[in-house]
């Protein structure tokens, strides 16, 4: 399971390091590298165990929607297979970094089956709209509290 979060810089090629206990997630899977796409304004990294179960839930859907079909085929079709090079990193293509807005300072935060991978900006933006919700939610409150915390 991916957890905790940490920050990163890209290098000028757009290369980012990933976390040795990232690592130690994908090759306690056999992964030689992650599957990135797009959520949210973010870029979402998965093992290939991982998006290989997200593609068959996608295939499974009894719900044809449009909204659907547009999903699979930005999600799917904006898919990048991200091999790990020699020195642990991975290349973040182009496409992805513009969407994010990934310039420099990065943050990979881990959220169990996969991680994210975030600008700083958004990150902060994405922490400070927790503590409004926490602040303001009662339902939100309600839900964290029924997982005893």
């Amino acid at each position: 399971m991916f957890r905790g979060s940490s920050t990163h810089k890209l290098d000028p090629k757009g290369r980012v390091s990933i976390p040795a206990r990232f690592r130690g997630v994908m090759d306690s899977q056999n992964c030689p590298g992650l599957m990135l796409s797009r959520m949210d304004q973010n870029i979402v990294a998965y093992t290939y165990g991982e998006w290989e179960q997200i593609e068959k839930r996608i295939l499974s859907l009894a719900e044809k929607s449009d909204a659907m079909r547009r999903f699979r085929r930005v999600f799917v079709g904006g898919a990048h297979d991200c091999p790990l090079d020699s020195q642990g990193r991975i290349l973040i293509p182009p496409s992805l970094r513009q969407y994010a807005g990934l310039t420099k300072n990065i943050v990979l935060v881990g959220v169990l089956d996969h991680f994210e991978i975030l600008s700083e900006d958004q990150w902060a933006k994405e922490t400070e709209q927790l503590e409004n919700d926490m602040q303001n939610e009662e339902s939100l409150r309600a839900e964290i509290a029924r997982l005893g915390l």
